[in-house]
């Protein structure tokens, strides 16, 4: 493929690494030959590039491959994964799920990318109900002033919740953004 085949999310070789196209913008100047300016992110460690390319330059297709598999345990620093078809388990270092390893839970479905049966990144689903394990009592009376509190819940995230969830309560919890959206009834 070319420059001209360029669109967001379209993973490349560049490097040696795989990246995904984050942004870019074909360049004519009035002298001069045509160019694009291109922002590029790592799947593997996560950084941003930025990079200009001549036009119709070329480079390899990267194809990832996304299947959804299902979190079992953590042991020694190293999540197992469960493929749901093929029922074969995989242990992956926490540190390639990144951030969102906070919010794992025994038997969660999770978004695995493969590139040639090496996995590149792990997502947790976007929502979760997950029960709170550790928070100060609320107190009679605070509900009014509309402040918040830190609450731990399974898997160790923190999130900034309002006074009057407890320890046990199960709240829906955004793990993009690391937000508590509501109370889930029991």
């Amino acid at each position: 493929m070319d420059t001209s085949d360029f669109r967001n999310g379209l993973s490349i070789i560049y490097e040696g690494d795989i990246f995904t196209i984050v942004e870019f913008q074909h360049v004519k100047p009035g002298k001069g030959g045509a160019f694009v300016r291109s922002k590029l992110k790592n799947l593997r460690t996560g950084a941003t590039i930025d990079k200009t390319w001549r036009a119709g330059e070329k480079m390899d297709q990267a194809i990832l491959e996304r299947i959804t598999m299902q979190y079992l345990y953590t042991q020694d620093g190293e999540a197992f994964l469960m493929d749901m078809e093929t029922f074969e388990q995989v242990g992956l270092p926490e540190a390639k799920i990144g951030s969102q390893a906070k919010y794992l839970k025994e038997n969660t479905d999770v978004q695995v990318v493969k590139h040639r049966d090496e996995i590149i990144g792990v997502s947790v689903p976007d929502f979760m109900e997950l029960a709170v394990v550790e928070t100060d009592p609320g107190v009679r009376g605070d509900t009014a002033s509309g402040g918040s509190k830190p609450a731990t819940v399974e898997g160790g995230a923190v999130v900034q919740v309002p006074f009057f969830i407890n320890v046990g309560d199960k709240l829906k919890i955004d793990t993009r953004t690391d937000t508590y959206l509501e109370r889930v009834k029991s």
